[in-house]
């Protein structure tokens, strides 16, 4: 595998706070959850050297709450409900080898689905719920070389399941 992608939605946000839809942060759920699947990925051996993420309040919390520290972040406008295909563009300007892209649905289960070769037999893969997480290799060497429907199934949680 020459390439891999961590892709992961946002946790569980908060609509208490009378806020506009960009700016709602995390709840408590979702705080817990990205630190679970922080830990899962550290565990698994799944770390980015790079990072896209949406600017959105509740993306930026999830991917500070991994606790875990690519050498590259970049926080995108782009990424905040973007398409598929927006997604799609934004990957392939990635540099490092392993990219976390931190976004928001519908687009990112388009995404993960339009990738996908043979998609993870999760039942939860097709709706991609909060916090999901999705790991796959790609045999390119470059990522604007990606194309759909490539990607190999590696991982795929979803907190819930291991949260204990």
């Amino acid at each position: 595998m020459s390439l891999k992608l961590i892709l992961m939605r946002h946790a569980k946000s908060g609509w208490d706070d009378p806020v506009e839809d960009h700016d709602r942060p995390l709840n408590s759920r979702g705080r817990i959850s990205a630190e679970v699947m922080g830990k899962w990925l550290q565990a698994k051996g799944h770390l980015p050297q790079e990072a896209l993420v949406s600017t959105a309040r509740r993306t930026t919390e999830t991917f500070r709450g991994l606790g875990i520290a690519p050498q590259k972040v970049k926080f995108l406008s782009s990424l905040y409900h973007p398409s598929a295909q927006g997604l799609f563009a934004a990957l392939r300007s990635a540099t490092e080898q392993t990219v976390l892209m931190v976004s928001h649905n519908p687009g990112i289960a388009e995404f993960a689905q339009l990738l996908a070769k043979q998609p993870p037999t999760h039942e939860r893969f097709y709706d991609f719920p909060t916090c999901a997480t999705w790991v796959c290799g790609f045999d390119v060497g470059r990522w604007k070389d990606l194309q759909m429907n490539s990607g190999i199934n590696l991982d795929f949680a979803i907190p819930r399941e291991l949260i204990q």
